[in-house]
Formats: C-alpha cells, sequence, structure tokens
C-alpha cells in the first residue's frame, strides 16, 4: 500500500513539511514576489480552497526573522537560488494573521472574533512589551489589545501599531501577510452588518497606507473590495486576478503538477475523470485544477480504488452565491443557465471591483461573482474565434463538479417555485377531464423550467409528478397493476379521485399527437385502470407527450388537442 501522506485540511507550510505530508513546491511564489518588492502591497484574489493560506504559510515561515528555516526548504526550487536565500531567508519581521475564521450572526459576535485573531497576534508578539524603546502607554495599550479590553478605535489601529512596534524592536521594515482579508466583510454582507463591519475593516486596513514600517505587504481574499476605499491612498498597491497572469501557477494545481501527483500515489488509470471533475479553470494563461478536490480525492482513491469523484468543494460551503443569484434574476436567466448547463457559454460583462453590498444592484453583478468566486471561468480567446467588447467575457462552467452544484441548486430552486406558482387551474382541469386546459397549464409550466437534461422521459417524469407531490397528493410511480406498469398515478387528498397518466417523450415537434395517442393506446391495451375502478368515484387516464418545451394531453377516450395554438 501506498504511505504517502495526504494533508487534508492542513494549511501550515511548517506542519506539512516537517511531519511529512505530500507537498507539491509553490515556492517559486516567493522569488516571483520578490521580483517585485518595491510594490508595497500586493493583493491576489482567488477563489475558496485554491491554495492562498498554505502559500501565505509558506511566506511567513520565509520570511519570519525568529525562525531557521533552512530545512523545511530543502530540495524546493527556492533553494537553489542561494543567493536570494541568503539575503531574504528568516532576515525579517514579519506578521502573518488570517481572517477566515471572523463570522457570526451579528456585528458583536463577529466584532468579538475579530478582536480574537488580533489578540492572539498580540499574544505571540509579547515580547515586545520587554523593548526599552517602547513607552509605558505603548505598552499599557498593548496589553488592552492582547486581553481583548482595548476600545475599537484602539482595534481600528493595532495592526498599524504593531508593525511600528515590530520595527522599532528589530529595526527592520515589517514584512505583512494578511490572509483572506474579505472574510468579515462576506459574513457581514450575508447577516446584515455590512456597515458596521466595513467602518472596523476600513480602520483596520490602514495599516497599509503610507506606513513607513512595512517593508511590503501581500493580502489575500476573494474580492478586490476597491470600491469601498479600503485600499485608496494605498501607494504601490498591486492587485493580482484570476484575470491576471503573473502569479496564477501558484494558486491551484497545473496538468504537470496533478500528473505528477498521479504517479507517486501510483494513480495514472484516475488522469482522465479527475481531470473532467476538477480540472477547467482558466486563470490567465493557465489552466488550473481546485486542489483541495485533488488532494481530497487522490486520498479516498489511496484508501478506496473503487472510489467515485464527488462534489468535495461543494462541501466546503453552502454555495448561497448561486441561490442568491437565482432568487435575484429568476426566470430572466433561465435560458442562460440552460445554456451553461448544456456545455456551452454566455457572454457577459464583468465587473472585478465589486462590493459585496452592491451584489444585487444588478445581473452584470452577480455574474461578476460567479466568475470571480469560481463558479464560471472564462472561455479562451481561441475558443470563441471573435472579439469580444471591452470588459465581456464568455463564460462556462468549468468541470463536472461545479455543473453538478448548478443542477442540484436549480433543480432545488425550481422545486420550490413550482409550489408557490397558482396551479389550480391545472388541478381542476385533471379532474374535470379537460385535457386542452392541461395542456395549456402544462405547456406554461415547462416554459418556466430551466432544461438541461438531453430532453429523456424520466427529466418530464419527474417533471410531472413533482407538481402534483408538492402540491399535496399522492403520487405513485411505475406502479405495477392491470398487465403492465403505468408512468404516474395520483389520487387527490379525499382519496376518491384518482388519476393515470402514461408519459412519452416525441422525437419532434410534429411526433407530439402520435406520441400522444400511443401513450393512450398502452393504457387500454394494458388495462392500467381496470383495478381501481371501484374504488374511486372519479378516475381520469391521461395521455401525455413531451418534446422540449412542448406537450400535448390527451383523455383516454377523446381526441388529440390541437396543440399548435398555445405556442
Amino acid at each position: 500500500m501506498n504511505e504517502m501522506k495526504i494533508p487534508i485540511g492542513r494549511s501550515g507550510f511548517e506542519d506539512i513539511r516537517r511531519n511529512g505530508y505530500y507537498y507539491i513546491d509553490k515556492s517559486g511564489l516567493i522569488r516571483e514576489l520578490l521580483r517585485t518588492d518595491g510594490r508595497q502591497v500586493t493583493l491576489i484574489t482567488r477563489p475558496r480552497r485554491f491554495g492562498k493560506t498554505l502559500g501565505m504559510s509558506m511566506l511567513s515561515e520565509f520570511f519570519d526573522i525568529r525562525r531557521e528555516n533552512g530545512s523545511l526548504f530543502a530540495g524546493l526550487s527556492i533553494a537553489d537560488d542561494k543567493d536570494l536565500c541568503d539575503t531574504w531567508m528568516n532576515k525579517y519581521p514579519t506578521l502573518f494573521l488570517s481572517f477566515k475564521s471572523v463570522d457570526g450572526l451579528n456585528f458583536q459576535k463577529a466584532y468579538d472574533k475579530l478582536t480574537g485573531v488580533i489578540s492572539d497576534r498580540y499574544k505571540e508578539h509579547l515580547y515586545l512589551i520587554e523593548c526599552d524603546k517602547l513607552d509605558s502607554f505603548t505598552k499599557e495599550t498593548y496589553c488592552q489589545v492582547a486581553s481583548q479590553k482595548a476600545a475599537q478605535g484602539v482595534i481600528e489601529n493595532s495592526l498599524l501599531n504593531l508593525t511600528r512596534m515590530m520595527q522599532t524592536y528589530y529595526g527592520k521594515p515589517v514584512i505583512l501577510l494578511i490572509d483572506e482579508y474579505d472574510v468579515p466583510l462576506t459574513k457581514a454582507s450575508d447577516n446584515g452588518y455590512y456597515r458596521e463591519m466595513l467602518d472596523v475593516m476600513k480602520g483596520i486596513m490602514q495599516v497599509v497606507k503610507d506606513n513607513s514600517a512595512l517593508k511590503f505587504a501581500v493580502i489575500t481574499g476573494c474580492l478586490r473590495i476597491a470600491k469601498e476605499s479600503i485600499f485608496t491612498g494605498t501607494n504601490n498597491f498591486v492587485p493580482d486576478t484570476i484575470s491576471d497572469t503573473r502569479l496564477n501557477e501558484y494558486f491551484g494545481f497545473t496538468q504537470k503538477e496533478v500528473d505528477l501527483l498521479l504517479k507517486d500515489a501510483g494513480l495514472t488509470n484516475y488522469t482522465t475523470v479527475i481531470k473532467e471533475w476538477y480540472n477547467g479553470y482558466h486563470f490567465g494563461d493557465f489552466d488550473i485544477y481546485c486542489p483541495w478536490d485533488v488532494m481530497n480525492h487522490v486520498e479516498r482513491l489511496m484508501l478506496n480504488p473503487n472510489a467515485k469523484p464527488v462534489g468535495y468543494w461543494k462541501n466546503s460551503s453552502d454555495n448561497s452565491i448561486i441561490r442568491l443569484f437565482i432568487d435575484f434574476a429568476g426566470e430572466a436567466i433561465t435560458k442562460k443557465f440552460e445554456t451553461l448547463l448544456s456545455g456551452s457559454y454566455v457572454i457577459q460583462k464583468i465587473e472585478e471591483d465589486l462590493t459585496y453590498n452592491e451584489l444585487l444592484s444588478s445581473e452584470d453583478n452577480l455574474w461578476s461573482m460567479l466568475y470571480l468566486t469560481g463558479y464560471l471561468t472564462p472561455v479562451r480567446q481561441t475558443e470563441l474565434n471573435y472579439s469580444l467588447p471591452e470588459g465581456c467575457f464568455g463564460l462556462k462552467i468549468p468541470n463536472r463538479e461545479i455543473k453538478e452544484i448548478f443542477e442540484t441548486t436549480v433543480s432545488k430552486w425550481f422545486q420550490e417555485s413550482t409550489q408557490k406558482w397558482n396551479r389550480k387551474a391545472l388541478f381542476e382541469a385533471v379532474w374535470t377531464g379537460n385535457a386542452e386546459t392541461v395542456t395549456k397549464e402544462m405547456t406554461r409550466l415547462l416554459r418556466k423550467t430551466i432544461s438541461y437534461y438531453d430532453y429523456r422521459e424520466d427529466f418530464y417524469h419527474a417533471f410531472f409528478a413533482g407538481i402534483f407531490a408538492g402540491a399535496g397528493y399522492v403520487v405513485e410511480s411505475n406502479r405495477e397493476h392491470g398487465e403492465g406498469r403505468s408512468d404516474i398515478i395520483v389520487q387527490d387528498y379525499s382519496g376518491d379521485r384518482m388519476a393515470i397518466f402514461e408519459v412519452k417523450y416525441a422525437r419532434s415537434q410534429e411526433g407530439l399527437e402520435k406520441a400522444c395517442n400511443e401513450a393512450i393506446t398502452q393504457i387500454d391495451s394494458r388495462k392500467y385502470d381496470e383495478e381501481f375502478r371501484e374504488d374511486y368515484s372519479v378516475m381520469m387516464c391521461y395521455g401525455i407527450s413531451f418534446y422540449k418545451k412542448r406537450c400535448l394531453v390527451q383523455l383516454k377516450g377523446s381526441f388529440a388537442i390541437n396543440f399548435s395554438s398555445f405556442y
């Protein structure tokens, strides 16, 4: 059995390297960042689960003056650059903190977690209060922050003051690393205290504005949030997004890296399925795999070679952005979703400087959010064969996992939506034998659906059964009776009426009538209704044929309805 250790849920670079967990070498990120160390602030935005925290942990272990970490980087590409390592490795005071845990249903709970994160960093550098160069007032304030007793104004200045104290202590400027800086704002937007949290975060992020104590800063997140003035006035501020190319090979796995991982794990037979499920992200010039997915599936395959691919990424979040999108746009985005789920792409204007409180101000903002958070990826220009307007992208679903998220979310939305639609006319028509109205009402509902299957009979079967089940009717599918199995049986609430439906799929619009007649013939020939005749006061038998978003309904014993007037 392969003894390779896969680091699931481990984002600490020292932990992974010191304990022998498998590590894909991303140390080239250090070299690339130092090529432009004159930039005061680099903001790196990537979707969640693409290795941001591990990358920041690696940077911290490399630069932190309190460490001697040559052994952690032995064998990695950065170690080959001796001059760089001699100049930079463990040579600078380094402040590393992550806001990814700052969450809460109200502002106070989230604020407490935020001050807790800052308090932990103050405690980590508690040696600073022994510095003779710091006055007693500064030391007293330091203890207030460390004990989470400081006023909000002090908290807002806490990182700025901490970097200044570190510079005073070491006599060197500080390297600042802030991971997931926008999580507090994301959670605040979700829970209704956005403005309060924004005010606090603006104060805290003063640490990167004209701070002479900084050597440079690296910040990660999902969005840039430039419009909120968080970074306004910051000198040499440079964002690096998924649209750029410079750093994209260092967040996520490239094909070469995945090939090596599968070779080392003895799993090269699974290359195709892993690519189909977890590849497909186009970041700048790179084609990228989601590392969280790949590592999780490799571990499962090592334990069970028959393990099927599943959505690991989707299980790490509630995917509320897709539901927010659907609730906001409703039927307006039906056709676009159908296009995406069919494997094609849509053309959309993308705004990368989003703010969380602007999401619902336009449909374009929601498409931008789906792009920036990894649910959609840009189509390569070579696939388009034509130029797009400025600011527009061709967007598509990157892989099987994300497609499954869309399908699940859209299906749930449709099921809930159909329960809200007024179906009184449909149900009355069913029990009175009005096939013309049933045809009309079913067509109306079909027009509202988001179809993304290959229009098989099982799609229509589930669609039709769901309409009645959602209204509280007793619905049975494929029940054996008479001389065969009918598709759907519906009993009303009181139990004295029953309707039998035989569903057929036509291969063309012109074939609807023939398919409908075949359904009626099947009900007759297999005597689906005979065993129920004595038990119900009302018994209706219907043949239904579907073609895409068209349907035709016929009552047993009647003639097919002319459906052309309904479309």
